[in-house]
């Protein structure tokens, strides 16, 4: 019993013990801090600082790249049938001009006429607009023509007979299908 006094006599006597800290933890709790560990600190944090400056600056980056996105492509839709518009105007202008003609022939009338319409045919090809005309014996393709009737027709079965309006598409997507009458088997 007398050991167990002298022991813990001895414990309290030792705050560092007494805490439950040893001799390198009492140090750093009294204030000293090694040198190498102190410039290993303001190293990190001078890290971090450098990391936090350069993730802030990638945010605004990629915020401003998004921004711009969206306003490219509001554009993009806004203006989309500008260079369309813009081929269209000369026909407009045909148009308008052989309205003007006081005393139009019907020489001078067909030939403004195959005019404006050759503008018109550059600005479809121009803009990508391609017609859809099939011939007469060609087989029925329901993703660019719309079958109207069917007719008994010497011809073989879900094959053109006639074209009664034609199709278009732009940039490959059908604009409109070609209005068919289409064969059917000729019943005796």
């Amino acid at each position: 019993m007398q050991g167990e006094e002298k022991n813990n006599a001895r414990d309290t006597a030792d705050p560092q013990v007494a805490a439950g800290t040893t001799g390198a933890e009492a140090a750093d709790a009294n204030g000293y801090v090694d040198p190498g560990v102190e410039q290993q600190l303001a190293d990190a944090q001078a890290k971090v600082a450098e990391l936090n400056e350069a993730f802030l600056r990638a945010k605004a980056e990629a915020e401003n790249i998004r921004r711009r996105a969206q306003e490219d492509i509001a554009r993009a839709h806004k203006f989309a049938i500008e260079s369309f518009a813009e081929s269209l105007v000369p026909v407009k202008d045909s148009l308008e001009m052989a309205l003007k003609v006081e005393t139009p022939t019907l020489e001078s009338l067909k030939e403004g006429v195959e005019m404006t319409l050759r503008q018109l045919s550059t600005a479809f090809e121009k803009n990508r607009l391609v017609e859809i005309n099939p011939q007469g014996g060609d087989k029925l393709d329901p993703m660019k023509h719309q079958a109207i009737s069917m007719v008994p027709a010497d011809q073989e079965v879900n094959t053109i007979v006639t074209v009664l309006q034609k199709g278009y598409m732009i940039a490959e997507r059908l604009l409109r299908p070609a209005l068919v009458t289409v064969s059917t088997q000729k019943t005796s």
